[in-house]
């Protein structure tokens, strides 16, 4: 609304209050027995639809295939289970940064997409987890740099609002410290165009994303031994939802023992993914 418009608004809400007080009105009492309006319940479990916030550019989670549509492991999973309880599924693509406003607001009621749940426990309710993952230090194969250590005065870089900003800037904030800088970026693949270019020396990322990453180089970029940590993906829904988390997780875990997990998994093998670290059995 522009500064006129709110200035107008303003004006007729006054012209308004003195016509009702020539008029002797009165406000309406809101009755003392009347109970509080209470906020819509947009859960899945109380939808039957299952709203799914995803970052577009995490492969090989969630990401645009090459016929234009959204494609990824997590998103064949949220579809898979949508099927098992017989709900809607919708896929939105987010900008990561805004996913607490969204969660809030209903536009999207669940994050499914490679989400860490460590350190999140206090803002959100969280399924089982169903993958163990790690956040780890990815280089340039030909850089020299063959451990951590090696990293002093270089330049690493780190999606935003991501588990391995998290880390660095909390557990590993020494290691940080010996950097020239960290810097974070909207999404990894353009983190690794930058790392391959030399504009940056480093990415730290998940365990999944340098895998998926190095499956498609192999021979352009190496991965540290060391891991910055070890943690866990599970699906995040808005905090107090435990009937949907509780569902979603009943639903993966008999997709489990069916076998789909396995065949999904399966599409994905040459991108990097395994079932070894599949958790929900």
């Amino acid at each position: 609304m522009t500064r006129r418009s709110l200035v107008a608004g303003a004006a007729s809400a006054v012209m308004a209050l003195a016509l009702l007080a020539g008029c002797g009105a009165t406000p309406k009492a809101t009755d003392a027995g009347s109970a509080p309006k209470t906020a819509e319940d947009t859960s899945a479990a109380a939808t039957s639809k299952l709203i799914v916030g995803f970052d577009q550019a995490y492969p090989p989670y969630g990401y645009v295939g090459d016929d234009g549509e959204y494609t990824g492991f997590d998103l064949d999973l949220a579809r898979a289970v949508a099927d098992e309880l017989d709900w809607e599924v919708q896929l939105e693509a987010i900008d990561w940064e805004a996913k607490d406003a969204l969660m809030d607001s209903g536009a999207i009621n669940c994050i499914w997409n490679g989400f860490t749940m460590e350190g999140r426990e206090d803002d959100y309710t969280f399924s089982d987890p169903y993958m163990l993952n790690a956040q780890v230090i990815v280089v340039r194969a030909d850089d020299g740099i063959a451990a951590q250590a090696d990293l002093a005065g270089k330049t690493v870089v780190t999606q935003i609002d991501s588990a391995a900003e998290e880390v660095l800037e909390g557990d590993a904030a020494d290691l940080a410290a010996t950097f020239a800088s960290l810097e974070t970026i909207g999404e990894y693949n353009t983190a690794f165009m930058q790392l391959e270019s030399g504009a940056v020396d480093a990415v730290a990322c998940d365990l999944s994303i340098a895998r998926y990453q190095m499956s498609a180089k192999p021979d352009a970029y190496l991965m540290l031994d060391e891991y910055l940590s070890e943690e866990n993906y599970a699906v995040g829904f808005k905090k107090g939802d435990t009937a949907t988390a509780k569902k979603v997780t009943e639903a993966l875990k008999k997709l489990y023992e069916d076998g789909t997990v396995e065949q999904i998994a399966a599409k994905y093998a040459d991108q990097g993914l395994t079932m070894d670290n599949w958790q929900i059995k």
